[in-house]
Order: C-alpha cells, then structure tokens, then sequence
C-alpha cells in the first residue's frame, strides 16, 4: 500500500473493510469530515486522481498507487489560497463551517457544464446552516465583506475570524485532535420501548481483545439528573440516570463497552448479553394521559420536579384572562380546528460526541461539542462530587447546534470512564445514533378556537396545546411553557385562555430546538387567524396589523406578565409594510407553471430574545505587550458568529481593526461563568458583556495615557495601535509598558445578567404554486422582514435568517423522525430523512427594520432563533390561498397535498 496525499506518501496499510474518510483522519488529516457515514452529505469529499469522492464510501485499498487531496492540500504550497477557497473567503459561504471543505472540494472539481446547474453539481453535499445562498454567492465569485476604517467595524459585514482556517481545513473541531492513549467507546442501546433490566452479563464483552471494560448501570451514580442545560437546574426534572436499571425507548444506553479500537468497542457490544423484563409501553401523549396507562416515570413529584407523575404530566400550565367562552358566544365569526406538528432532527453535520483525558495536573478535562461547557461542567461536577476546579470543559469549534447541543447526552458517560479507568477516552455518535440516541424537536397537538367581531377585533383566543416530551422532561416544561408565551402575547384580545401539557411518553426525548416551541403553535395560531379573518371577508394581513400589540401595550399571556420583558423596540409594524410591499409586486419573483395553483400568504412571529430567569455572560478584555487586544468570553462558536460579532463590538469601543483582536472563548479556563450560547443570547446577552468589558477598559487605557501624558482625558482618543492626543500618538505597546512598571494590569471585566429582556419581531411571506396533479409545491417568491435591531453584522445576520428559513422550510415540506408502532425510529439516516438540498431552498428576500433596542447591547437584538416561526404557517396560509384546503398538519408532505385535492385519491 501506497497512497499519495497532499504531496506526502503514506504506505501504511489500511484495516480490513477501513473506507479512505477514517485512513485519512487517522493520519492527520482532519479536514475530512464525518457526517452522516453513508455518502449522503458531501462532508467527507476529497479528490482520488483528481475526481471527487464520498470518501465515507471509497475503500481505502482502493486509493493504493493513487493521488488523494484533501481540502489541506487543495492550494498550491507557496501559501496562497486556492481561487475557490479565496472565493468562499470573500462571500463567507460558510456558518458553522463542518459542511465546508466538502463543497470546496466539490466546487474545486466542477466544469462550465456543472457550474451552470448547481442544484445537480451538489446534490451530494448538505449544509444545514446557510439557506445555500452564501455558498452559491461563493462558487458565482461574489463578495460580500467590507473592510472598515479602525473602530467603525458595528454594522459592517465583517468576515468570521475562523475563515482562514475554515477554507484551509484547518479549523479544529471535536475530534480534530491526536489523544496519546486514546480508549474508544460504544453504546449498547436498548431494543425495547420500556422495560426493566434483570440481568447484564458482561464476561462474553471482556473477553473480546481490546476491551478494557463494560459499563452498566451497576457501575453508575444513583443520583438522577436531567440531561437538559439552564442556568437554574430546578427548571428541568431531575428523571435520567447515568446508566439504568430500567428502560424508556428503544435506543436508550443500557451499557458502555470502553476499547482500544471502535471495531473492538461494537464488538463487546454485540456479546453483552441482557436480561430484560418487557413492560408496557405508551406511545401517545393523549393516550399517556389516560387513567390506566403505563407510568413512564413512578417517581416523588416533588423530588423529581414532575407534575403528575401518575399521568404521565411532566409540566402544565393553566390560565384565562377574561371570559373566553363569554366571548365565543358573543363573537361575528368563530374558527376552531387542530393543528398537528411533528418531530424534526436537528442535523447538525457533527454529531454529538465528546473526549477527556485527565491533564498533567491530574484535573479531568472534557472536550465536546457543546453550547453549555460551564454549564456541563457544573453538572458533572454535581454528578461526580468533584470540586469546580478539578474539571476543566472545552467546546472547540462546534459544528452545528440549533439547540441540540444544549444537552449533556455524552459527557457524562465519558466522564464516568475516564474516571474509572484513568485513560482518555472518546465517544462520538453515529448519523443513526443522532435519530434515536439523541432528540428532537417536540411533537405538539394544539387545538386553538379563535373569536373576533365584525369590525376585524380579535376577541378570544384559546389554546389547548399537548407537547410530547419522549421518555424524559429535558427542556419538556420550559418548552411548554415558551410555546404559549409570545405566540399568544403577540396579538391584543380581551379574553385568553390556555391548558397546556408537556407529556412523557415511550419515545425518543424531544429537547431544545430552534424557536422552543414557539414554532408549533404559531402554526396553529397564524393559520387559525388567517381562517378567521376569510370568514370575515378580510385581508389575513390587514387582520393581523388590526389586532397585533403595540410598541406600547404590556405583554400579557394567560400564565401572566413576565416583569423583566419589555417591548424595548418595536419594528413590527415595518414588518408589516415589508409584506404589503411584497404583496404589491404581482410581476416580481419566478412564474407559475402552466396549470398549476398560485397563492400567497404571511405570518407573524415575536420572541424574547432570552430566557426568563436570567442568563448569565462574563467577558474579560485586556491589552497585551504588543499593543494588540485579547478578548476572552464563555459563549461558544457554532456558526451562531458571536466571536464576530464580539470583536466587531470590541474593536468598535477600543478604537481599533478587528484582526488586532483575538477571541479565546467557550473554555472554562478563560473566563469567569457563561450560561451557555442558546436562547438567541450570543449577541444581547454575552455581547453586552463583551461591550461592559471593552467599555472599561478604553476608559481605564484613556486614564493612563492622559496621566502619562499629562493632558486632559478629554484630549486623547484611542486609535488603531496608538492613544491619539493634540501632541501626537502614543504606542499602545508603550503605554502598556509603562502601566505594567508601576503593577497596573491594563484589564478589565464585563458582566450581563440577562436581565432586562426585549423581544424580536419577524415577518414572512410566500407566493406559491401547487401541482393538482402531483401535490408538488413551488415556491415562487419568498420574502422576510426582521426586525433585529441594530444589525451588527448585515452579512452575517443575513445568514441567519436565510439558514433559518432554509431549516423551517425543511421541516414544513418534508422533515419527519417517524416512530414505528414499537417505538423504533425508522428514518435514522439522512437518505430516509430528507434535509432541504440546494435544489429545495429558494433564495429568501431579507429585509431588516430600523430599529435600535434600548436594552440590547448598542441597540441589537436576537436573530437566530426567531426567523424559523413564520415559516410554516406563511408556507400553509399560502398554500391554503392557492388550494382552498386549510392543512393542518406538518409536514405538508406531496402526497398529503395531493390526496387532500383529489379526494378520489383517498
């Protein structure tokens, strides 16, 4: 065996049956990616004599005597980048970035006949964070960064600091790293949706070469815990152990075989042998809520945090403003259905997974692919009663969240190893155990009846909403609970009420998703409006701005008013204009097939931009010897572009050009306590911190300068490298030379509870074309208004809009983690579960207000999370203009369509 790779021979031979992706990477080549194991997303892509291949699929003895380049090797060695990764560069076609090498690869091998079909050239490859369009700006040649004077980088479109390295493949994530020692580790899952475990017998597993040993529930903390991650831990239900004794889904962890092979580690796996003692199971919220039903969880109420254990009722929530039935009575027009949404994966290209090894010092060190490293940390200490500074948690470059990884589903069991063993070791999920080991996003049943007057007054509102939290609560209340919040506050009417259930079931746990719940019933609540504004013979949208709060008017739900959150700005009126304008351009966007059913419908969404309770971020910012600064800050990096935006912010207040910024962030080590980067919180609530910081510490640099100088304050300015005063510039590198003589350390520290909180507002409209013939749905135009504040970054708010679009559209068209009668998931791959291609996804107009917060950090405002909740009711209000069939379920699949328009199909 001999391979060329990258102009570096390897004459290694490959393990029987090893594909060119794991040969590869174990030779150091980490910018080959893992992402779905079966060829289907593009990430693995590297060149074998010059032509693309899924290496995942390629055997490695293939690439004997053969020429491999990876994304590493792509450009010429005198250090100059490649055009197509200069071209990336330049458009920033990239979020998280895990997805990227794959297309550069593919890109780099594309002709003139496959550049002018894109949707064909990338069929193989997904990106789950983009919408796409900034990779097709970057394959087109455009350019979409600026370059800005020094200490004007706020609302410029900065590039991502990490770019260099993600083009080069440079970039380390999780796994891109040599562990001296390394254990590997596999999980036996169980087969059965419930039952109890009355025997494990592990002496088969040991005897397998290479096993160093089983883990089961005998060797696990009593203690439970809830795999979810908030600042307060007592909002979640303490329901999950380590390893148990009993089982709640099919796919849930009964053993950990650690080895020092994966091949070895699924071989003790497979000769684990189990005695089980099958239960019955429950699989449907309505159903669990039954007298009779079998109880998920026979645990105290009070302990655990849940409910109503007895019913299955993780969470509820009950309350009424006024007399809704009083007002349904009353009412001109009254429109009552069900609304159904379904599970969703959230698909970040790398899967969960962690590492740890115990340091030099003897502290356990855990690298992971996670929002929440301080608050992980935290939880394991909690766990394993080891004290804060003996754990060290570090998120390298995270590839992909969407809340997903706001969870702790493998640190601890790694934890638990290295622990035993006192040898670093590794777990990294497969694509199959992302479907059925991980979550998803909740399942809801929400039936909604809505009242209003002649005159267009919206009068009633009432919800009954059933959430399906799977087998355990992670996130099941606070997702309840979110998901009645601003989906009913968002619109004025005297009377409300709502009953709400977060409810255990025999599944595979649901958890944090993007938009927390809010998503689900702005599907039923946007659409339900729309009906009854037809049967008021009015606009849908002149219905809504009749009926939306104002930028004066209190937020009020049934649960009540949450004190700390404010309409700080209020954009939701331009909104509105934004939709009215779209609706007004007949001729604009792509046209209707001949035969087909055209429509257009909007929807309205409002979010917090963060959670209720607080949510804490420190950041620490400091001068260094050569003049440059250094930015320290808990939050982690996902493609969310908070580091972006925290030097832009920085470099904003302290004078200067970002690039003399570095960024050290989401380590444990660097920074005093981060909640985590989840609730739409990198900018408002860690940039606030990072603005506190840098805030500081300009005015602690101008005190020294005028002092050294001997000026007024008033008369010196920070610059690029310099204090700037009527005589002249001062070095910063001397002025920290002369702080650091007299013990002055030229540092200081930012800090932001999370508290006060403003909302967001977004807006987004479609026009659609349907095929009676085959339930095919065009989107012909798509148009979104968001009201982000002041934008810090346009290109980079821009993406996440479009990447939000792009993921809601996915789970609106197609998107279905399917549960078979047994409880099994059966779409655990990506060629059974469809994610949105580039071929699915249209380009999305984005339009930003123009609007500054007076809470957010120099006017902003969240915008990751809330574009995704008026996607599928504008998607479904359109397509119930274009049909006349009000659809009430997701996803609004072809064949649904297509039998709900010819009935002689059913």
């Amino acid at each position: 065996m001999r391979v060329d790779v990258n102009g570096r021979s390897h004459a290694e031979e490959p393990r029987p049956g090893q594909c060119l992706r794991t040969y590869l990477r174990e030779r150091g080549w980490f910018g080959v990616k893992k992402g779905c194991d079966q060829g289907d997303c593009g990430a693995c892509t590297v060149h074998v004599d010059g032509e693309p291949v899924h290496s995942c699929l390629y055997p490695a003895f293939r690439a004997d005597g053969r020429a491999v380049t990876t994304v590493e090797g792509l450009a010429p060695s005198d250090g100059e980048l490649h055009p197509v990764q200069r071209r990336f560069l330049d458009a920033q076609g990239f979020q998280c970035g895990f997805c990227t090498a794959g297309f550069l690869m593919t890109t780099a091998a594309l002709d003139e006949d496959k550049l002018a079909d894109l949707p064909r050239a990338f069929k193989g490859n997904l990106c789950r964070c983009t919408g796409y369009r900034a990779i097709e700006d970057a394959v087109r040649g455009v350019t979409n960064v600026e370059e800005p004077a020094p200490g004007e980088a706020v609302g410029r479109s900065l590039p991502a600091p990490a770019g260099p390295q993600i083009v080069t493949g440079t970039a380390r994530y999780t796994f891109d790293l040599d562990v001296p020692g390394l254990l590997h580790m596999k999980l036996l899952r169980s087969p059965h949706a419930h039952a109890r475990i009355v025997a494990v017998d592990t002496a088969a597993a040991l005897r397998v070469p290479g096993v160093h040993a089983v883990l089961t529930h005998h060797d696990a903390p009593e203690r439970h815990f809830s795999t979810a991650r908030h600042e307060h831990p007592e909002e979640d239900p303490d329901d999950t152990r380590v390893l148990d004794d009993t089982v709640r889904y099919v796919g849930q962890r009964v053993a950990a075989v650690v080895a020092d092979s994966e091949a070895a580690a699924e071989e003790g796996c497979r000769r684990v042998q189990v005695t089980y003692e099958v239960l019955p199971a429950v699989l449907d919220p309505e159903e669990a809520m039954r007298p009779g039903a079998p109880v998920v969880h026979d645990k105290d109420a009070a302990t655990a945090r849940i409910s109503r254990p007895e019913a299955n009722v993780v969470g509820e929530a009950h309350g009424e403003t006024g007399d809704v039935e009083a007002a349904f009575a009353e009412a001109d027009a009254v429109y009552e259905d069900t609304f159904r949404t379904q599970r969703a994966q959230h698909a970040s290209l790398e899967t969960h997974g962690a590492v740890a090894w115990f340091d030099e010092d003897g502290r356990l060190t855990v690298r992971t692919s996670s929002q929440t490293p301080f608050l992980t940390r935290r939880a394991l200490c909690a766990l394993y009663d080891l004290p804060l500074d003996e754990v060290r948690v570090v998120a390298g470059r995270v590839g992909g969240g969407f809340g997903g990884k706001q969870e702790m589903l493998v640190e601890d069991i790694v934890a638990l190893a290295v622990l035993r063993l006192r040898r670093p070791v590794k777990l990294e999920y497969t694509r199959a155990e992302q479907f059925y080991g991980a979550t998803t996003r909740h399942p809801f049943t929400i039936a909604v009846k809505a009242a209003a007057r002649r005159d267009g007054t919206l009068t009633a509102l009432r919800l009954r909403v059933v959430a399906n939290t799977g087998a355990y609560g992670n996130h099941g209340p606070a997702v309840m609970f979110h998901s009645v919040g601003e989906s009913m506050a968002v619109y004025r009417a005297a009377n409300k009420k709502v009953d709400a259930y977060s409810v255990y079931t025999h599944t595979v746990p649901a958890g944090a998703f993007r938009g927390y719940g809010l998503g689900q019933v702005m599907f039923a609540v946007e659409s339900a409006l729309d009906e009854l504004a037809r049967r008021l013979g009015l606009d849908p949208l002149e219905f809504r701005a009749r009926n939306v709060i104002g930028a004066d008017e209190p937020l009020v739900t049934p649960g009540g008013h949450e004190e700390d959150l404010h309409i700080a700005s209020y954009g939701l009126d331009q909104c509105v204009g934004i939709v009215r304008r779209a609706q007004a351009e007949t001729g604009a966007g792509r046209p209707a097939p001949e035969g087909w059913l055209v429509g257009e419908g909007a929807a309205l969404a409002m979010i917090a931009t963060g959670p209720p309770g607080g949510h804490i971020a420190d950041a620490r910012a400091a001068l260094l010897p050569d003049g440059s600064y250094d930015l320290a800050v808990g939050t982690a990096e996902f493609g969310n572009g908070t580091t972006t935006v925290h030097r832009q912010i920085a470099a904003g207040e302290l004078g200067t050009v970002v690039d003399r910024i570095t960024v050290r962030q989401s380590d444990t080590d660097v920074v005093r306590h981060d909640t985590g980067a989840f609730a739409s919180t990198g900018t408002v609530v860690a940039g606030k911190a990072t603005l506190r910081a840098a805030r500081a510490l300009a005015d602690l640099l101008l005190d020294l300068a005028a002092a050294r100088l001997g000026v007024p304050r008033a008369e010196c300015r920070l610059g690029e490298e310099d204090v700037l005063h009527p005589g002249g510039r001062l070095p910063l590198k001397e002025l920290y030379a002369g702080a650091r003589a007299v013990g002055v350390e030229c540092a200081a520290d930012g800090h932001f509870g999370g508290t006060p909180r403003s909302v967001a507002f977004n807006a987004q409209w479609f026009r659609v074309a349907v095929d009676p013939g085959t339930g095919e749905i065009r989107i012909l135009r798509s148009v979104h208004a968001a009201d982000a504040g002041r934008v810090m970054n346009p290109m980079q708010c821009r993406g996440q809009v479009e990447g939000g679009v792009a993921q809601a559209l996915g789970a609106t068209l197609f998107e279905n983690v399917r549960i078979d009668a047994h409880g099994r998931v059966d779409t655990a791959a990506f060629r059974r579960y469809r994610l949105p291609q580039y071929a699915d996804v249209p380009r999305t107009e984005v339009h930003f207000m123009e609007t500054a917060d007076a809470i957010g950090p120099l006017g902003a405002k969240s915008m990751s999370e809330s574009p995704f909740n008026p996607v599928a009711p504008a998607l479904a209000n359109a397509l119930r203009d274009a049909t006349g069939v009000r659809f009430t379920e997701l996803p609004l699949t072809r064949d649904r369509v297509w039998q709900a328009l010819d009935p002689g199909a059913r």
